[in-house]
């Protein structure tokens, strides 16, 4: 059984106890009266002075700038063990309810409590998501997927534990548990900058990409998530779904179909579906409401520390190859480029090392990729069947400096995620110069090794921003890229609501 963890934990409260409303004067006047002291007796005199100082310091104390708790104690909490029917609104973690506006400054977000027919059970039946195999293995560990055994020797021993054979449409299920678990979650609706609706869109319309399941089978979860978000709740119709965002783990043309016998659902295209913000693998750039988040790769780290460690490791490897190239020729595809790079590499094997992915040598379960990637400067990465690739992620985790051949791979995608001067981290060759005879090996060795050393440089700079984070609550200090996403959605929508720019 894969567990969506259950928020609904015992954790410290930090309660808070109002001050209690001051009498009026006339009511301390009858005190007087009724009363048999006298105003001018030291002892009553003694009290009344006492309690005055102690209303003043409580009055006090709520100002001061200092926590009871420790400095970690909002963004720790215990790891949940549960397995939750439901996933519920009702009861907040008092850390997360109780959090201070330092890091909130963008606003809080309310989280739908959606049907479990709309995220659990489709999660639940893991076993029935593909026509052809199980995935329960791929999704378990909250979407993480098994440890990755078999890196010892690739992977320093002492960060082994925070690398997982991470399935690439694994974000619906990472965003949400750590979404329900995000210190900038409320439980008040009625406050909230922002929605998030958990629904695991991409995971429902999988099994119905494939064979003869009908336009309405593909359509069935979103239309029935987007009429329940309208019957149900009035913060959707008041805005039209400009302050609303929701994680679909496809790329964006799964959803985007215009004729019934077409590729994947019409999601996008339903009309309540028009102004919510979409995090996707892969975004169309010409669409305002798509934004693209990383591929997930393999590696999780559990704290501050292993992503400072990986860094290391990553900027002192030995690389002792100048590129590599990792991927399969598409022989339905006219000219496929990748063919391309694979017949270049194989005839440059001096300098490009390869890892040919016919067959499922690149299945998750192999340390192949991540040795060629640590081993080498640059890693050669075309579009994959879509204009992205995982292999972008894995390559950049690895501190090797893409080389691309599309601009829509990577800079009009992933804008949050990765540097904004491409050269800074990146070599682009334009695909048609590698067909026309553009030797690669020559353009890469002209960098010299000071450039190569800042290019590298950028890139283990922003590992941790396209990197998630295995604790449900995220790391200490360092944001990862649940914690970009959500800080890049609330500054959007503060913005819009400051223009007033609302659909």
């Amino acid at each position: 059984m894969l567990p969506i963890p259950n928020h609904s934990l015992t954790h410290h409260h930090n309660h808070y106890h109002p001050l209690r409303k001051p009498r009026s004067s006339d009511s301390f006047s009858d005190f007087n009266k009724s009363s048999s002291f006298s105003l001018h007796h030291p002892r009553l005199c003694l009290i009344i002075f006492i309690v005055c100082v102690q209303t003043l310091l409580l009055a006090l104390f709520q100002y001061l700038p200092f926590s009871l708790y420790p400095p970690h104690y909002h963004r720790r909490h215990p790891s949940p063990s549960s397995v939750a029917t439901t996933i519920s609104t009702t009861t907040p973690p008092p850390d997360i309810a109780n959090t201070g506006p330092i890091r909130c400054e963008l606003g809080k977000f309310f989280v739908y409590d959606l049907p479990p027919f709309f995220n659990t059970k489709i999660y639940r039946n893991c076993d029935k998501l593909n026509p052809w195999h199980s995935r329960c293995e791929a999704l378990s560990n909250d979407g993480y997927g098994r440890e990755a055994t078999g890196l010892s020797g690739t992977v320093p021993q002492n960060l082994l534990h925070t690398w997982f054979w991470t399935d690439q449409f694994a974000t619906e299920i990472i965003f949400h548990n750590r979404i329900l678990h995000h210190e900038c979650r409320t439980f008040e609706p009625e406050s909230a900058a922002a929605y998030y609706i958990p629904f695991y869109a991409g995971l429902a319309v999988g099994k119905y990409l494939w064979f003869d399941y009908s336009a309405k089978d593909r359509d069935r979860h979103c239309e029935m998530m987007l009429d329940w978000i309208q019957r149900q709740h009035p913060y959707f119709n008041r805005s039209n779904g400009w302050d609303h965002f929701i994680t679909m783990g496809r790329i964006t043309w799964d959803f985007r179909r215009s004729k019934d016998k077409d590729w994947g659902s019409r999601c996008i295209y339903l009309p309540a579906m028009r102004n919510i913000t979409r995090l996707l693998i892969e975004r169309n750039p010409w669409d305002y409401f798509d934004i693209g988040v990383p591929y997930p790769t393999g590696f999780h780290p559990s704290n501050d520390s292993d992503v400072v460690q990986w860094q290391e490791f990553v900027r002192s490897r030995d690389r002792k190859t100048l590129f590599s190239f990792a991927g399969a020729t598409r022989g339905v595809i006219k000219n496929d480029f990748r063919g391309v790079l694979l017949s270049y590499c194989q005839n440059e094997s001096d300098s490009c090392r390869v890892v040919d992915c016919a067959g499922t040598r690149c299945s998750n379960g192999t340390s192949d990729i991540l040795e060629t990637f640590l081993d080498s400067n640059f890693c050669l990465q075309p579009r994959g069947d879509s204009f992205t690739r995982r292999s972008i992620f894995d390559c950049l985790v690895a501190g090797s400096i893409p080389v691309f051949f599309w601009r829509r791979t990577a800079y009009y995608q992933y804008e949050w995620f990765l540097p904004g001067e491409p050269e800074s981290y990146s070599v682009f060759i334009h695909r048609d110069e590698v067909k026309n005879g553009t030797s690669i090996r020559k353009v890469l060795e002209r960098y010299g090794e000071n450039e190569v050393k800042k290019m590298r440089e950028k890139v283990i700079e922003f590992i941790p921003k396209f990197v998630y984070a295995r604790p449900s609550e995220g790391l200490e200090n360092i944001k990862d890229a649940v914690d970009v996403a959500i800080d890049g959605v609330m500054k959007r929508m503060k913005e819009q609501r400051e223009n007033g720019y609302e659909w």
